[in-house]
């Protein structure tokens, strides 16, 4: 079992300071994060970026936030005014709440109290991680309902149905955590992980979850909430001001968690990479802070890096990834993990070469039936003639168009 003793007995001052903190952290790495957004984004696909406001544009950010506050807000007529204002509240808070449990960094000295870097833990923290940000996907929902537009509410069901798609695939991965730590607790799984990180240990539930995250954060090339192109702006189309500015914050503040939450589950939480884990004082102290801040950072800049490359999935596409790849293999690899440790326990199998044995054989495999699709669909597109006839198989279902009435001749119009 988990010590969780050193959690809950903080003074108060102590606990007012973490949480401000936290929340310091956040809304500053959020504010960073949409300006390197714009510059990494820019560089990597040959064109200028912010450079006006401030010395290198570093202040665009900043203005953006100042203009944000100063724009007139309008409530357009029609919408359900209670909801329509709570909605923004309601996606924004469990962005904030759900960071509560995620350890910087080991127990330190705070002005002689020895603390945690870390606001509370749970025995089941991870759990209530999951409860807090499918709390968020409410304000979305309600936002897309409480406009009274067509389009915001169809950003609203696709936000609902991401969730629940990816949300199951995205448990079974936690399942496969819980069964190697044997634990729950965020700071019981990074210390699981003093030995050999799990990214290692359980591959395949570190890519399902790379992949969980994206969707679950709404993020390209799973923006089908938001789809410009499609539904003008997405569940947030009749909001303006601060209440945009609040989703905004929400889905900046989402991706910190889920890269904060991927750093704790599989690359080691606060523990620093080798060989500066060969220093003795590498994981005591303040040091922890600055590799659970590199690691984050890391995943974010994989964020970035996708929105940058990667085309938008069709609707259709985003959902058969998930319900008949991602989750069959989940399921698959939880089953497996479970019967390793089962006969790791009755002494038939060493438990951690056969994990990172079978992980490999389970990854080579996914991504050969995937490649392997994909050069099928791709051979049967060439073969495809352009166009199909819509009463043929593989047509588009094209409505029977109106015949238009007969025109009345010359001589009828004449007799007349």
């Amino acid at each position: 079992m988990t010590d969780l003793s050193l959690f809950g007995v903080d003074p108060w001052w102590l606990v007012v300071a973490k949480s401000l903190v936290i929340f310091a952290f956040l809304v500053l790495t959020t504010l960073v994060l949409i300006l390197a957004e714009r510059k990494i984004m820019a560089r990597m696909q040959m064109r200028i970026g912010p450079n006006r406001v401030g010395p290198k544009g570093l202040l665009q950010t900043v203005a953006d936030g100042i203009k944000l506050g100063l724009k007139e807000g309008i409530t357009p007529t029609g919408v359900d005014r209670p909801v329509y204002l709570l909605a923004p509240i309601l996606a924004t808070v469990p962005a904030f709440m759900a960071f509560a449990v995620i350890p910087f960094g080991p127990v330190v000295s705070v002005f002689g109290q020895h603390t945690p870097l870390q606001l509370t833990d749970l025995p089941v923290a991870v759990l209530y991680i999951l409860a807090v940000t499918s709390v968020g996907v409410y304000g979305i929902v309600l936002a897309g309902w409480a406009s009274g537009s067509t389009y915001p509410l169809l950003g609203g069901i696709r936000s609902s149905a991401q969730v629940i798609s990816y949300e199951i695939s995205m448990g079974l991965v936690f399942a496969a955590v819980f069964l190697q730590a044997g634990t729950m607790s965020t700071s019981g799984i990074v210390d699981a992980q003093s030995g050999l990180w799990y990214v290692v240990l359980l591959l395949p539930s570190f890519l399902i979850y790379a992949v969980s995250m994206v969707g679950e954060t709404n993020r390209a090339p799973f923006d089908l909430p938001e789809a410009e192109g499609e539904l003008v702006g997405g569940f947030h189309t009749e909001y303006s001001s601060l209440r945009f500015a609040m989703f905004m914050l929400a889905e900046y503040i989402n991706m910190v968690t889920v890269s904060s939450l991927l750093t704790t589950l599989f690359l080691g939480g606060w523990r620093a990479p080798w060989p500066l884990s060969l220093w003795d004082g590498a994981n005591t102290g303040w040091w922890p802070v600055l590799w659970f801040v590199v690691k984050v950072w890391a995943v974010l800049f994989v964020f970035v890096w996708l929105r940058s490359t990667l085309p938008r999935l069709r609707y259709d596409q985003f959902m058969a990834l998930g319900w008949k790849i991602l989750i069959p293999v989940s399921v698959v690899w939880v089953m497996i993990v479970a019967s390793i440790r089962l006969l790791h326990t009755e002494g038939a199998l060493p438990e951690t070469a056969t994990l990172i044995v079978v992980g490999l054989v389970v990854t080579v495999t996914l991504f050969g039936y995937l490649r392997a699709r994909s050069s099928r669909r791709a051979t049967a597109d060439r073969g495809t003639p352009p166009r199909t006839p819509p009463d043929e198989p593989g047509g588009f279902p094209v409505p029977p168009m109106p015949v238009p009435a007969a025109r009345a001749t010359h001589k009828e119009v004449g007799d007349g």
